[in-house]
Parts: C-alpha cells; structure tokens; sequence
C-alpha cells in the first residue's frame, strides 16, 4: 500500500529465514510509524544459491515484497536487518548491498540516516560485531549511522537481545522467534528514532 503524499517513507530492509528478523523488521517498522508523517516500506532479499540454474520466484510466495534500487532512492531513512552468519551479515543480504555501486556513485544514500537490527541462536553468538559490520557499506555510502542509546531504560535491563549498536534478538536453540518485551521495545525505539532522525534531516 502507498503512503498518502504527505507521508515519508524510511525503507526496513531485511533478510530473515526462520522469522526472527522479520519479527525484528516489524517492531522497528511499527516504531517509525509512531512518528507523524512517516511509513515504513518494508522490503526482503531473495536468497542466493552456489547452484547457478537454482532462482527464487520474482515475487516471494509471502512476507514483503523484493527490494529494488528505486527504494534506496526513494526512501529517506534505511533500517537494515539481517541474522547472524559467523559475526557478519547473511550472503543474501550482502550480494544485494555489493549490487548497489550505482546507488554509491550518484550519492543516493549519503545524508541519509540508518540503522541496522539483528538475531542469533545464542547470547554471544556474533550479534554487535553482525551489526557492526553491517554499518560498513552504509558508511562508506555516506549514511548517518544511529545505535541505542541508554536513557533507553531497556538497554540496561535487558537480559536477552538489545545492544548499543542496534536492536537484537536472541531465538535460543529452540529457535523462538516471538521478541522479548525488552527487545521489542528496543527495536521499537530504533525505529522511532530512526524515523525522528529522518524527518528532521529531509
């Protein structure tokens, strides 16, 4: 659905496999909503596969819809969400932001705020060096990377996911992927703030 033309729009983009990430994508999605005038445009990745012949669907069977380049453009803010794959962003994720040089010559990004979101099996299975590295490619397109702060009282109490760096979840080896209430909060706030961020910057 399109936002009405008053409305501007900040781009969650994430890749998520059992549904901790688009858990994630949601909350900080409804916390940009909380701030007047703003939308969240909720966009995933296809995965990519070593076997040439093997391809997605052009349009994925559920959940949001593929990104395309014309998002970065139209967007004024990015949240960028991705699991934890050894302490670094998923494949998927990465083969679409090594797609975006184009984006990066013109300067679409730069100026722009972002922020960036993960989940892990485990309490220490890779998640602040995961979003750390996630913040890389969004520096070098100039973007101004936002974290958590700690007058965010859930920083501090939070015995789960939820990090300084960006909103977090830990599924646990049972792989649950509903949110604790702390880390929903969190990943709420960094979208609220994110969105806050954006409108004042456009």
């Amino acid at each position: 659905m399109r936002p009405a033309d008053d409305k501007k729009e900040i781009l969650v983009l994430y890749y998520s496999v059992h549904g901790s990430v688009r858990e994630l994508a949601r909350y900080v999605a409804q916390g940009i909503e909380q701030v007047p005038g703003m939308f969240a445009r909720v966009r995933t990745v296809p995965k990519v596969s070593t076997v040439c012949e093997a391809t997605e669907k052009p349009v994925p069977e559920q959940g949001a819809p593929y990104v395309e380049l014309l998002d970065l453009k139209e967007c004024i803010g990015l949240a960028l969400g991705s699991p934890t794959r050894f302490g670094n962003m998923a494949a998927p994720l990465k083969y679409f932001i090594d797609s975006t040089s184009g984006a990066w010559l013109e300067g679409t990004l730069a100026g722009k705020p972002a922020a960036v979101f993960t989940s892990s099996t485990t309490q220490h299975g890779g998640q602040e060096t995961t979003l750390l590295a996630m913040m890389l490619p969004l520096i070098h397109h100039g973007m101004v990377i936002l974290g958590i702060p700690f007058t965010e009282p859930s920083l501090s109490l939070t015995q789960t996911g939820g990090t300084p760096y960006g909103a977090s979840h830990v599924s646990g080896t049972a792989g649950l992927t509903t949110c604790s209430e702390h880390e929903r909060q969190l990943a709420i706030a960094l979208g609220k703030r994110l969105a806050e961020t954006a409108k004042k910057l456009a």
